[in-house]
């Protein structure tokens, strides 16, 4: 058997867990009340199913971007690729920086879309679940729109890297 650490402390286990366990990379985006563009970068987006057609996304109550979610009535679902590393790396940054460059355009249902994504699903939100200081996030997939085929772009070990590149373990 593995020489395994056992972790008694349940928030360090989890953490160290997920630090380990590589998810693909999104952005989810939505529109302020004023109208302004909101998003942030997610790795807990999955399907739930496809009949119907439903996925979920994981938020931070405490986001910048968490009032506008818990309003809206339409998000975006952007699937990224290696070629998106500079987005997934600003839309986890400054919120006020997020949307400052020229490449998004308000989309179906007046969400707003970056246009490099892989792929992009229009989502109608469904349920808001609150659990603690954090939300799960519903949404009925109502269209989708595919962009450029490119390589995965996945998040591990606090970095973002493509499959088949070296990850330097122990950040």
């Amino acid at each position: 058997m593995p020489n395994l650490e056992p972790q008694s402390d349940p928030i360090e286990a989890l953490r160290a867990t997920f630090r380990r366990h590589a998810s693909g990379v999104s952005v989810i985006t939505t529109v302020a009340a004023n109208g302004s563009p909101v998003g942030f970068t997610a790795t807990s987006m999955t399907s739930l199913g496809a009949n119907p057609p439903l996925a979920s996304f994981n938020v931070a109550r405490g986001s910048s971007t968490w009032p506008s979610i818990e309003k809206a009535e339409y998000v975006a679902i952007h699937t990224l690729g290696a070629t998106n590393l500079e987005l997934a790396t600003r839309m986890a940054a400054d919120h006020t920086q997020r949307f400052v460059a020229n490449d998004w355009t308000f989309g179906p249902h007046g969400v707003p879309i970056f246009g490099a994504a892989t792929a992009i699903l229009i989502a109608k939100v469904r349920q808001v679940v609150n659990i603690e200081a954090n939300a799960v996030v519903i949404v009925d997939i109502v269209e989708g729109l595919l962009g450029e085929t490119d390589d995965a772009l996945l998040y591990c070990q606090r970095q973002y890297f493509s499959p088949g590149q070296a990850l330097q373990i122990g950040n």
